[in-house]
């Protein structure tokens, strides 16, 4: 890794932020992939703060938006706010992504979509900063 960048202003753009748009919207979170794959129209989910988006997304279902709709505009939400952070990096040819929202297909396609790149990730992605921590135990543990 050459940079590093994290969110430090709300849980939106997080798994935390997807963990609530499931709950409103009464999925599993293991279901959101699937659901955002089937959205012809994608909601327009514009607060960046996760309690407004909450709102947002309650005042959608209420007007009778489609639940695959709120679930891939959810996805863009998220992928819009990452994509931005990524930029401030710098993007290259490929980009990997760790964590558990890189489980998510529809964050991860919508991501692809607005870098441009192809986004690799590891099937026990929401490990990686757990075994960082670990790496880094070991290393400790034995320089001394």
């Amino acid at each position: 890794m050459t940079n590093f960048v994290m969110n430090d202003k709300c849980a939106a753009g997080t798994g935390r932020f997807l963990d609530v748009m499931a709950n409103i919207l009464q999925l599993e979170i293991s279901d959101l992939e699937k659901e955002a794959a089937k959205s012809e129209h994608p909601a327009s989910i514009s607060s960046t703060c996760t309690v407004f988006a909450e709102s947002e997304v309650i005042s959608q279902l209420a007007q009778g938006a489609a639940i695959p709709d709120l679930v891939a505009g959810i996805c863009q939400s998220v992928a819009t706010r990452v994509s931005s952070l990524a930029r401030r990096v710098g993007i290259r040819e490929k980009v990997c992504m760790s964590g558990g929202v890189a489980r998510n297909g529809g964050v991860r396609t919508a991501m692809e979509k607005e870098l441009g790149v192809e986004i690799v990730y590891h099937e026990k992605a929401q490990l990686m900063g757990a075994l960082g921590a670990a790496l880094y135990a070991c290393e400790k543990i034995n320089n001394q």
